[in-house]
């Protein structure tokens, strides 16, 4: 990789995760619900799962999406139904009971979850195109890296202010308020993709 493609590269990464999407939205909702320790197999599954999706995007789905668009097409449906999903029932969640039954996603859950993203899709697919333009395997590798260190820093910030956002929660009232507001943000999340 040329050296001036460093800078724009970890700047892509930071920004890309950086900003709300899924799975910043569900990282602040779990963080708030049952803390930074309990999110941290969340969190690791994020980091993990969007490398490896780098990597076999990098490795030849774009051309398969090329070659098939209805593929493409069909993970899209399935993007946006599972999202939608996701939100009602964070939105729905009962406020007494969220402490007590709020199940935070696992690593391979989450790992797994990289594949319904849509904004994880898009990222991965532009970082491949515009940061592996000659194909080579150890452009590749680098991008998965940078975009696995950047989302260290990412995720832990995402689920501490969920965290402490969890402090001005001590009304089920607010508790409600505030799953409500993270389901219709995820939902929002899904209009790009409509």
């Amino acid at each position: 990789m040329d050296y001036t493609q460093w800078g724009p590269l970890i700047a892509f990464a930071f920004v890309s995760t950086f900003s709300p999407g899924p799975n910043n939205i569900m990282l602040m909702t779990s963080g708030a619900n049952v803390g930074f320790v309990r999110t941290i197999p969340h969190m690791l599954g994020i980091i993990l799962g969007f490398s490896i999706m780098v990597l076999l995007v990098g490795v030849g789905l774009t051309e398969l999406f090329h070659r098939y668009p209805m593929l493409q097409y069909g993970l899209q449906i399935i993007c946006t139904a599972y999202l939608v999903y996701l939100a009602v029932k964070i939105a729905l969640s009962n406020p007494s009971q969220t402490t007590q039954r709020y199940q935070p996603m696992t690593f391979t859950a989450a790992a797994l979850f990289q594949w319904v993203n849509p904004k994880g899709w898009s990222m991965a697919l532009t970082a491949v195109s515009v940061f592996n333009q000659q194909a080579s395997w150890i452009q590749l590798m680098v991008i998965a890296l940078v975009f696995a260190m950047v989302n260290i820093p990412s995720v832990s910030v995402w689920t501490v202010v969920g965290k402490q956002l969890s402090q001005w929660m001590n009304h089920p009232r607010y508790v409600r308020w505030f799953n409500g507001a993270m389901g219709g943000l995820l939902l929002l999340s899904v209009l790009p993709m409509l």
